[in-house]
């Protein structure tokens, strides 16, 4: 670490844009922007697989019920981050496409637990088996490692965010 004329601790490696910014999280802020960029399009591809009818912002309530079983709306509007009313009328609409089901939940008869159908389960499988089967065929020359990291960093990454 040094200081410089202003006192500002910078790393001796970090190389300092004009405008004080570190090059590497002006790199780290441009791969991101592209990443989410090329996501937020991805998703819409793969909503529309899973059903035409569906919103890009519902695929991801489907990948979360496929991952864990049963939720609570509020835990899924909790975690998509969004309000009630909006998680009620994305919920609606995937209950209108078929896709999922509202049962009562056997710890609280009071609540209903979100549950994938069986035709959404199998909607979402076929979706996201060609969705690893992609990244299998362009990530085959990296090193199972490196793909291995990579999923490591992006967890940690997500982690953070989260806070």
């Amino acid at each position: 670490m040094h200081e410089d004329a202003n006192g500002d601790a910078r790393r001796a490696t970090g190389q300092v844009t004009p405008s004080g910014a570190d090059q590497e999280f002006l790199a780290l802020e441009r791969e991101l922007t592209v990443l989410l960029r090329r996501a937020r399009a991805n998703q819409g591809e793969m909503a529309r697989e899973v059903h035409p009818d569906l919103e890009s912002s519902a695929y991801g309530l489907l990948i979360r019920l496929d991952e864990l079983g049963g939720q609570r709306a509020t835990e899924l509007a909790a975690y998509i981050g969004v309000g009630k009313a909006t998680m009620s009328r994305q919920l609606r609409a995937l209950e209108e496409l078929g896709l999922i089901a509202r049962e009562p939940d056997p710890a609280d008869g009071r609540a209903w637990l979100v549950t994938l159908t069986d035709e959404g389960r199998g909607r979402v499988g076929t979706v996201r088996e060609a969705r690893r089967a992609r990244y299998v065929s362009q990530l085959a020359h990296w090193d199972r490692r490196e793909v291995a990291e990579l999923a490591r960093l992006l967890h940690e990454l997500n982690g953070v965010m989260e806070r």
